[in-house]
């Protein structure tokens, strides 16, 4: 059984910093793709960033330049670095899990709040 959990969401203010991780516990072989994705109140769920298709990363427009996805295989922890922080990055955050032929698993999510 594959487990996903998310930690490291607080309160911070504009311009602030924030590293969130997520730990996979299970099985590890047959990952095809991992990435954070968030989900602001009234909003849709969409990608922040992810690694895809080996060592490929992708980010949102709107974190590029700020965000920065980096995993520790050895402990199977992914982790997205969040810098200068905007309001418009409030949002819960969830770490998804893709298998190869198995679906895809996701964790409980994450609070993110950026304000004054």
């Amino acid at each position: 059984q594959v487990q996903v959990m998310e930690s490291g969401g607080d309160s911070v203010q504009p311009g602030g910093s924030l590293r969130l991780s997520c730990t996979i516990r299970g099985e590890i072989n047959g990952i095809a793709a991992m990435g954070w994705h968030r989900q602001a109140p009234g909003k849709q769920r969409e990608l922040v960033a992810g690694f895809t298709g080996g060592s490929q990363t992708k980010y949102s427009d709107s974190v590029k330049g700020r965000f920065t996805l980096s995993r520790d295989s050895a402990k199977n922890i992914l982790y997205l670095q969040m810098n200068s922080l905007k309001p418009e990055d409030t949002a819960v955050y969830y770490c998804n899990v893709l298998y190869y032929g198995s679906g895809d698993y996701w964790g409980q999510g994450t609070q993110v709040t950026v304000a004054a």
